[in-house]
């Protein structure tokens, strides 16, 4: 195997990029992606690995979009707010039109599954307003689009039904609609295949690189980096700066302008994982919790995950994980929602938790949701700009919209591009690292070290290979998937061993509780 060797920072281009991009989730990432394709020379870099800050820590769901006509506190709400109930109409059609372009293109990068919305008689909802909101939906998502197949459940089919069996007081209620989600394999990976076919178009990826500053040059920008390993310092030159870097939006703004004001507002999002029977496989549920806000139930790879919360965040955006009050709550809330579960915090097998990159305004004390782009120019920031509220639900449409901001005034500095990749060769003869779902071959190990720029184990077994995302998080496999790259990314033993350790470091940290999160 041919040894791969990480360039210096000294190896990225010399010439001016047309855009350097800061943040590498799904966000960045499809920007890269369409920048590429158009003909932008591009620049993609993130302090970490890819996708390793909100876009890997969502709730994973490429969902339908009905939480955006959720009539917060009332119906009457949008009544007297005309202007909220476009701007949610905007972003649920846009929800529903990425659904299907996703569904379309990437069948095996995302898993459907049956959800289930109880409506009991006295509820804050009312099972008009949730046929509505579903019939809107579809109507949103136009001729050809993914269908939500939704129905209304009879009292009987509920009991029938192996997971909403356990549900609280079946016979109160006003009806259950059934509709289909998506869920997403696991969220990294599709950032990932952005940046490669990215990387295939033409444009420089770099992960563990951090931007840490911006000083104005002429007409360019130039923007300081700082390699994660080694700690060098360089620079590149570019025309216009794209600010991606979600809830480190901010950090990145003030390191070049200290005086910048405040874009973010996050909530954070928490989850815990649990062991149902198999017959519940396939099988969803969501509900409004104890604060009238969103929970769901979603089946996933051989269990499921309750979750997530939605509480503001002020802690360290590099160290976000989850509580036992959280833990607590999410336990309460499932066993109001399926008593019949009775789940106890012993059933609780890992966690996680992400904070949302929601707009800081006046008027949303709970942050905007809707997408922006915004240009710095005020912040002394011309020709920079930045993005809040992008989510992983609508990362199809991401970077076309930041190309609709960014063409008027720079033009590609070369020809449209192909960005798609080949893919790769099935090995069907290559062994399995194990039979649980979600588990890869030797063959794939191999394949992934040596085209997909891991610098890390834990780069590999969770953006790479999804293996992080297994009920078993791939501890027992750690380290012969370390010994199955090692040879392709000239690691020694003592390497090995270090990388092992980092990773079961890493679960440690981001996946089981901390009571000192915050």
């Amino acid at each position: 195997m041919a040894e791969w060797k990480r360039e210096p920072l000294s190896a990225l281009g010399k010439d001016p990029y047309d855009v350097v991009i800061a943040g590498a989730g799904v966000n960045g990432a499809s920007a890269a992606k369409t920048l590429t394709a158009e003909g932008y020379r591009v620049l993609i870099v993130d302090k970490s690995d890819f996708a390793t800050g909100s876009s890997g820590r969502s709730s994973g769901l490429m969902h339908c979009g009905l939480r955006y006509l959720e009539p917060n506190p009332t119906f009457w709400n949008f009544v007297k707010r005309p202007d909220k109930l476009l701007v949610a109409l905007k972003m649920a059609r846009q929800t529903m039109r990425d659904r299907t372009e996703f569904a379309r293109n990437n069948p095996d990068r995302a898993a459907p599954y049956a959800s289930h919305f109880p409506i009991y008689k006295g509820s804050h909802y009312k099972l008009w307003q949730l046929r509505l909101g579903l019939w809107t939906l579809d109507f949103l998502a136009g001729r050809g689009g993914e269908p939500l197949d939704r129905a209304i459940l009879t009292k009987d089919e509920v009991r029938a039904n192996p997971l909403l069996r356990h549900m609280a007081d079946i016979d109160g209620l006003a009806g259950v609609a059934r509709f289909r989600e998506i869920r997403f394999n696991w969220p990294e990976r599709i950032c990932l295949d952005m940046i490669l076919d990215a990387r295939h178009g033409g444009a420089d990826a770099r992960n563990h690189t951090a931007v840490t500053g911006m000083e104005r040059d002429g007409d360019l920008w130039r923007v300081a980096l700082r390699d994660g390993p080694t700690g060098a310092e360089g620079f590149v030159t570019a025309r216009r700066v794209y600010n991606a870097a979600g809830i480190w939006i901010d950090r990145v703004n003030q390191a070049s302008r200290p005086t910048a004001k405040r874009y973010i507002a996050g909530t954070k999002g928490a989850h815990i994982v649990v062991k149902l029977p198999p017959e519940m496989a396939g099988q969803g549920i969501v509900s409004l919790n104890s604060l009238k806000e969103p929970i769901y139930g979603i089946p996933w790879r051989g269990f499921h995950y309750f979750g997530p919360t939605e509480t503001h965040y002020h802690g360290d955006p590099d160290a976000i994980s989850v509580t036992e009050d959280e833990v607590s709550f999410l336990l309460r809330e499932a066993n109001a929602l399926l008593p019949g579960l009775a789940l106890k915090r012993d059933d609780v097998v890992f966690t996680w938790a992400g904070v949302r990159p929601l707009g800081f305004a006046p008027g949303y004390p709970e942050g905007k949701r809707s997408r922006e782009i915004h240009d710095l120019t005020s912040e002394g920031l011309p020709g920079v700009y930045a993005m809040t509220a992008g989510t992983i639900m609508m990362h199809k449409s991401a970077g076309r919209a930041f190309l609709k901001v960014l063409r008027p005034g720079l033009a590609p500095s070369g020809p449209k591009r192909d960005v798609n990749r080949p893919n790769p060769a099935p090995n069907s003869d290559s062994p399995l690292l194990g039979n649980e779902p979600g588990t890869v071959s030797e063959a794939e190990v191999v394949r992934s070290a040596r085209e997909e720029i891991p610098l890390t184990l834990t780069d590999l077994m969770v953006r790479r290979l999804g293996l992080s995302w297994t009920f078993s998080q791939g501890r027992g496999h750690a380290r012969r998937v370390a010994e199955i790259a090692g040879p392709v990314l000239g690691w020694d033993d003592a390497r090995i061993d270090a990388e092992t350790e980092a990773y079961l470091t890493y679960l440690e940290k981001i996946h089981t509780v901390h009571k000192d999160a915050e």
